[in-house]
């Protein structure tokens, strides 16, 4: 993978309309989109779905990076790749329709946000026709598709008689929203100076009290208190950006 100086020009150059650079950034990162999005297998929706819902979620997060945020590019990716897969899952995901449609539908969408990002407008529902070579109606069957409704206790996959339903899905999302979480948390700990991380893993990690790390570290139990509640707010401003 890039190393972060090189993601960060790449990013620059991609949100001034450099295709290249972005395509250069989605390929690079294709091992990080594919760690995000298997989380999400087997609830009902095709691998390559869920990797152009991924990728769309990438470049989402291409397109509203900023150094502000305080934050590395995969820190900040990793959420909006979820997000992307979560809303698909959430409003879409489960409507019974082919996958041609499916397909079709993410693509519009993708198209959509691009399509808005250049020209400040949303396409009509002829240019999205024409730029897909199909009929309007379809266009508009595609787009309405993720509007069906459906049962909760409906099966995710009705030929298989072990697929998950709707229900036990959505069940799910807390888990795994908190498997995302880890993973952002994971990363902004790493860039943490090496101080706070010998904190972090002997107050969480190895269960020590405030007490027994004041004498591994051979400080006071109130600095201990003070460095730890200034790492956890720093942590927590971050994690919400």
């Amino acid at each position: 993978m890039l190393g972060q100086d090189e993601t960060v020009k790449l990013v620059h150059l991609a949100q001034k309309g450099d295709e290249n650079a972005k395509n250069m950034l989605v390929t690079e990162n294709s091992p990080l989109i594919k760690s995000v999005i298997k989380i999400y297998r087997n609830k009902g929706v095709d691998y390559e779905d869920l990797y152009q819902l991924g990728s769309l979620g990438f470049v989402k997060a291409i397109n509203n990076f900023d150094e502000k945020f305080g934050v590395k590019f995969s820190t900040y990716a990793v959420p909006m790749i979820a997000g992307e897969v979560k809303r698909f899952l959430r409003d879409d995901g489960s409507i019974k329709v082919s996958r041609a449609i499916k397909t079709l539908n993410i693509q519009i969408d993708r198209y959509i946000h691009t399509f808005r990002q250049e020209h400040n407008v949303e396409p009509t529902i002829s240019q999205l026709a024409k730029h897909f070579a199909v009929d309007e109606e379809e266009i508009v069957y595609a787009m309405d598709s993720r509007k069906a409704l459906l049962s909760l206790d409906d099966k995710q996959d009705e030929t298989n008689p072990h697929s998950r339903t709707i229900m036990e899905s959505i069940e799910d999302v807390d888990h795994t929203e908190n498997m995302i979480d880890n993973i952002v948390l994971k990363d902004l700990i790493k860039e943490l100076p090496d101080k706070d991380k010998q904190l972090l893993a002997l107050r969480y990690f190895e269960d020590k009290t405030q007490s027994e790390i004041a004498n591994i570290l051979n400080v006071s139990q109130v600095q201990v208190s003070r460095l730890e509640n200034k790492i956890l707010s720093k942590l927590k401003n971050k994690f919400k950006q």
